[in-house]
């Protein structure tokens, strides 16, 4: 057997989302984390995106399970795709594997699927690897970094974290254990690099309470909050709000209902009996006595917060006086989709509240800032630094502020994702790459993936338009008996109508020029017509539509 341990990022290093990180050593291979990430416009009616598993289809039968740190979906989303292509045991915290549990029964896959519920303090042996869980804060509960003990040495996969002195459940941070590790030596630290660009330290969940106070004393009317599902601390939040305040409280949004009912089965939210209505019951009662939890953070735009800010939404309606609260970061590329959807808010004459850098902050993040950063690396005392999680500018970042804190740190490496990072006795090198990519997947299911062509026609077709040239053939004769031309996002009419009679005119003459054999074969006929098309679209216009003829035979 090989004596080396291979690294294998297959996302979520050099961009935002996918994270998925594969461990190999000889003949097994774990993963950690399985995530998707949204589609930049580019992605022409893409939906989400998750990574390419080449690698491990390659090697299905040496995979031994999926590790998860915690449920966010650019940690856990792309598992339904992953999941029915490749069969392995998950293992996640309680609350991480509920999370999973819904979305797997939504694809069919719940039942094929052995989920094994994990814990901080386990040890978790699988072929040469022992995985310990070690407790962790960020913005979501139940979140875990890993230990993994190698034959080779200690890996740390750090996951999300923020170190937060004040947890709002309580769950504090587990310092000692990352301390444990450093004492016994690690060989390898990867740590989340997603705010390696902030000074200090990011603020604690309960520094948010502040501004939700002041939000409920001068709210007048109904009081809308919206913030990310999972973000379950800052829903505690706002119901404890919501119940001093002397307020009811509707959720709204089926990602917000889900993920409610999940923490409060499993202990996670606590809500008083008889403060929650029905969404339907919202126009029941004053408007000061409402707040509603709407889910759509981001501006998706079929999201509630969404429809009810174009007056869209069955119960949530939004009236001038309402007060509007965005609690969540903007997710890189959806600036454009929350600005209108404030916008939107904005024109309802609604006070929207959102992150605008004012203190006390409506939001605070879920990850580690630089001195965070460096006080876990300063515990852990690496042999070698692997920055993840993040762009390549912040990848490069953090392997320099980590390189600069020698001796805590022995050698600081940047890999990418595809990159294979091999250990060894000798030390640690880069030694290839494994193929990795996006898989664009539509509508949500997972046998919606889009091709690169397809992706690269929608673009073609955005920015060029179409032309069918619907052309009818005596079948007999094989001479040209009609022609209609049917032309979508190409022109102006009155440069459409000019292009008809040319087109008519030049279809005829490729028809006319051809030998009766050509005429017989429609294949010809087609590329002859397109050609031509093509050449004099290009010629006096400079312009590329698609162009798509279509033969009758009559």
């Amino acid at each position: 057997m090989s004596k080396k341990l291979h690294i294998i990022p297959l996302g979520g290093l050099g961009e935002f989302g996918m994270n998925c990180m594969a461990l190999r050593y000889g003949g097994d291979i774990i993963v950690i984390d399985c995530g998707l990430m949204f589609p930049e416009s580019e992605l022409l009616g893409v939906d989400i995106v998750v990574p390419d598993i080449s690698y491990l289809l390659e090697h299905r039968d040496k995979v031994r399970g999926i590790f998860l740190t915690h449920a966010h979906e650019d940690h856990i989303g792309g598992l339904p795709w992953v999941l029915s292509e490749l069969n392995v045991p998950l293992y996640g915290t309680e609350f991480t594997l509920a999370m999973v549990e819904n979305k797997l029964d939504e694809h069919g896959l719940l039942d094929d699927t052995e989920m094994i519920e994990i814990a901080p303090g386990d040890h978790i042996p699988i072929g040469p690897f022992t995985i310990n869980p070690i407790r962790v804060t960020h913005s979501v509960v139940d979140c875990v970094s890993f230990a993994i003990q190698t034959p080779l040495g200690t890996i740390i996969h750090t996951g999300d974290f923020k170190i937060d002195p004040t947890p709002p459940d309580g769950q504090l941070f587990d310092l000692h254990a990352f301390a444990e590790y450093g004492k016994q030596g690690v060989l390898a630290l990867l740590q989340d690099s997603t705010n390696v660009e902030r000074t200090g330290y990011t603020p604690s969940e309960r520094s948010v309470r502040a501004r939700f106070e002041d939000v409920f004393v001068h709210a007048k009317k109904k009081l809308f909050i919206s913030c990310f599902s999972s973000s379950v601390h800052r829903i505690q939040l706002a119901v404890e709000c919501a119940f001093n305040h002397n307020r009811k409280l509707a959720f709204v949004g089926r990602s917000m209902n889900q993920t409610t009912e999940i923490a409060v089965d499993l202990g996670h939210l606590n809500i008083p009996d008889g403060m929650t209505i029905a969404p339907g019951q919202i126009r029941d009662l004053p408007p000061e006595k409402v707040c509603v939890m709407i889910s759509g953070t981001q501006g998706e735009p079929m999201s509630a917060l969404s429809r009810a800010a174009v007056d869209n939404h069955k119960h949530a309606r939004i009236d001038a006086g309402d007060t509007v609260v965005l609690s969540s970061r903007i997710i890189p590329g959806n600036e454009k989709a929350i600005y209108r959807v404030i916008d939107h808010l904005f024109r309802r004459n609604a006070h929207v509240i959102y992150e605008d850098g004012s203190k006390p902050p409506i939001h605070v993040s879920g990850h580690a800032s630089q001195e965070e950063l460096r006080l876990l690396i300063n515990l852990v005392r690496p042999k070698y630094f692997i920055p993840v999680h993040g762009e390549y500018r912040q990848l490069k970042r953090h392997a320099e502020l980590a390189q600069n804190m020698h001796p805590a740190v022995g050698q600081a490496l940047m890999i990418e994702s595809g990159d294979v990072l091999e250990f060894d006795e000798l030390g640690a090198r880069k030694v290839g790459t494994v193929p990795v990519g996006r898989v664009c997947i539509d509508s949500g299911s997972m046998g919606d993936v889009v091709e690169d062509l397809v992706i690269k026609d929608r673009k073609h077709l955005s920015e060029d338009g179409i032309i069918l040239p619907i052309v009818a053939i005596n079948k007999l004769t094989g001479k040209l008996e009609s022609s209609e031309i049917v032309m979508r996002g190409f022109a102006s009419q009155q440069v459409e109508e000019e292009l008809l009679v040319q087109a008519r005119e030049i279809i005829a003459n490729e028809l006319a020029q051809s030998s009766p054999e050509e005429r017989g074969d429609y294949g010809v006929v087609k590329e002859k017509i397109r050609a031509g098309l093509k050449r004099h679209i290009n010629k006096s216009m400079e312009r590329r539509p698609l162009i798509l003829p279509v033969i009758l035979e009559i």
